[in-house]
């Protein structure tokens, strides 16, 4: 019953969901009025080189051969398909002739670094403060912290990434202001190194776990005083259980069931989510290069990189649906 009902529906989905949002990726950036081929002509241009008609349509038979933009959409469609099979998402356009898995390779560190390490943290911090604030919701400090939610949570990311930026990288000049480590310097496990990336990584990481914090803690508060409410809480006090047992074997962990769904679509997001990020700070990971990509027309990054999204995203999904019976008896029973 487990895996015709349950498992096999959910592999369907997984296989199908990848399916059809790769293939609307590689539709959309043909749709989109730059020509990457047109744009790299251009730039040879304006270095000030001469070409005459005949040179210019040699080198645009040429860039539409390399860049896998020859023939029909259709015949680009399954030559896509066929190179992926192996890996192979291509040559970048503006960082010619270096593959694109290998640009991936250099950013993808950095990124899931950063958010990773950021979306655990604020995930950690707003779930257990939140849920404690939920379940002591009348007392002081509770409303002290659920003020300070309120109030940082509606602020846009942007304003709050630049305010820290100019406070604490111009103004006090106490962390870096851009890039992921400083120039030059050659990535080893030392702790001179290892130190440096962390002053870099701090701006962008503070501002995250500050507004994800919020948004996790007042979502938290909010579902734990609900189930705070239910009759088998009630029915525990009435039985003389501790409270702190009451609150974290009762409450807080019934209350944690959405967010790990929650968690999961986060950490899907990633290498989506880090552009704002990673633009404001210069941060050397995926979302500055998918910037990069969208701004000079790179079908083969932008591509490359919504992919890697894209089975992120729903893998992660399938791995919390496959592993939610472990958090909620109610799924096994069924």
């Amino acid at each position: 019953m487990f895996l015709k009902n349950y498992l096999i529906p959910r592999l369907l989905q997984y296989f199908l969901v990848i399916f059809l949002g790769i293939t609307i990726v590689f539709f959309i950036p043909r749709m989109s009025p730059t020509d990457p081929v047109e744009r790299t002509i251009a730039e040879i241009r304006s270095r000030g080189t001469y070409l005459d008609p005949g040179q210019i349509q040699a080198m645009v038979d040429a860039l539409t051969e390399m860049y896998g933009l020859s023939g029909s959409w259709w015949e680009q469609y399954k030559d896509f398909w066929r190179r992926l099979s192996k890996g192979d998402f291509g040559l970048s356009f503006f960082q010619f002739p270096t593959p694109v898995i290998t640009l991936i390779k250099r950013a993808l560190p950095w990124t899931v670094g950063l958010l990773f390490t950021t979306t655990i943290l604020s995930w950690l911090f707003g779930n257990i403060v939140g849920g404690m604030a939920g379940y002591a919701h009348n007392r002081g400090w509770s409303k002290l912290l659920d003020f300070l939610a309120m109030f940082i949570r509606p602020i846009p990311y942007y304003v709050v990434a630049l305010t820290l930026l100019i406070l604490l990288g111009y103004v006090y000049r106490l962390f870096p202001i851009s890039g992921g480590a400083p120039v030059g310097a050659q990535p080893s496990w030392t702790w001179p190194y290892i130190k440096e990336v962390l002053r870099h990584a701090f701006l962008p990481a503070f501002s995250m776990v500050l507004l994800g914090g919020a948004s996790w803690f007042q979502t938290s508060k909010l579902i734990v005083q609900n189930v705070k409410a239910e009759d088998f809480v009630q029915y525990a006090q009435l039985g003389g259980i501790k409270e702190s047992r009451i609150m974290f074997r009762y409450i807080i962990r019934n209350a944690m069931l959405p967010q790990i769904t929650n968690l999961a679509l986060s950490l899907g997001q990633i290498l989506s989510g880090a552009l704002i990020t990673e633009i404001v700070f210069s941060y050397p990971g995926i979302g500055y290069l998918l910037y990069s990509a969208i701004t000079r027309g790179d079908y083969n990054l932008i591509m490359g990189i919504i992919t890697l999204s894209i089975v992120a995203i729903t893998t992660l999904v399938l791995i919390v649906d496959l592993v939610y019976p472990l958090f909620d008896p109610r799924i096994r029973y069924k």
